[in-house]
């Protein structure tokens, strides 16, 4: 009996100790072991540091988006109040250019009888207006106030520096405060200029187009005219172009506006032959 027991005590033993043995294999000491769950943390550590800083970047693109959103708003919404602005104006002008019309041609006859008794004075009085440089051809144009010019050349001084946007609003403002000034008319042409250079072709194109149909007469005319012609070459209304600058040589002969019309012309004509060519 007890001898069985000694051999039941063995057995037990034996198979205690092969379950001890089990966990560690053969080929791995218990330093790799724990080297192993080492490394295994590390890794979870960095993947969790490499995520926490990608949601930091995606937050931080978020907010830059929004920002740049809100300034695309911004502009959005000043350049649809300035384009109502300016079709506001063009009606007006439109009104008293009618208005103008109508009262001349009520005026026409009694005008026309008293010519004989009044050319000398009439003469001299043209004479004096193109002497001074205030207004254009036929003198409807109100010569500047002292303030008026040191305005305008405020802002051409911003333009020379090429702060554009500045300029623009200035621009604007000027036009409101003075809507009958001789210097306005200029300040529609460097409107158009400024924009050219930006480059804000539709905005140009407005600006120069209503110095050429609303002020015909005015010594800004012939330049608009030609620059009208540059923009609608930009913006690929070639034909349009040619038809502008032809218009600038037949309406204003003689003028720099006229010459330069040519040349440009000349180099139209050179990049459609070259063209042609290839």
């Amino acid at each position: 009996m007890r001898k069985r027991l000694v051999v039941a005590m063995a057995l037990s033993l034996s198979c205690w100790g092969g379950a001890f043995a089990q966990p560690v294999p053969a080929y791995q000491t218990a330093d790799s072991a724990a080297a192993s769950g080492s490394s295994g943390g590390n890794a979870t550590s960095q993947l969790y540091f490499m995520i926490q800083q990608l949601q930091q970047e995606v937050s931080r693109l978020e907010g830059k988006l929004e920002e740049q959103q809100h300034r695309i708003d911004q502009l959005q919404s000043q350049a649809k109040d300035r384009y109502i602005d300016l079709d506001q104006r063009i009606l007006d002008l439109n009104k008293k250019l009618a208005a103008l019309s109508t009262s001349a041609a009520q005026n026409a006859p009694s005008s026309a009888s008293g010519v004989a008794e009044t050319g000398s004075a009439q003469a001299g009085a043209g004479v004096a207006g193109a002497s001074s440089g205030a207004g254009g051809a036929n003198g409807k144009y109100a010569p500047p106030t002292a303030q008026e010019s040191a305005d305008y050349e405020a802002i051409r001084k911003l333009i020379k520096d090429k702060q554009y946007d500045s300029a623009i609003d200035r621009l604007y403002q000027f036009i409101s405060k003075y809507p009958q000034g001789d210097l306005t008319v200029n300040a529609y042409y460097w409107l158009g200029e400024v924009y050219l250079a930006k480059p804000q072709l539709e905005q140009a194109k407005q600006a120069f187009t209503i110095v050429t149909t609303q002020y015909p007469d005015h010594r800004k005319a012939p330049d608009a005219l030609y620059k009208l012609a540059v923009v609608n070459n930009r913006m690929g209304n070639t034909a349009e172009a040619r038809k502008l600058l032809g218009q600038v040589q037949s309406q204003y002969p003689s003028t720099h506006a006229a010459d330069l019309a040519q040349a440009y012309l000349d180099g139209l004509a050179g990049s459609g032959s070259s063209s042609a060519k290839k």
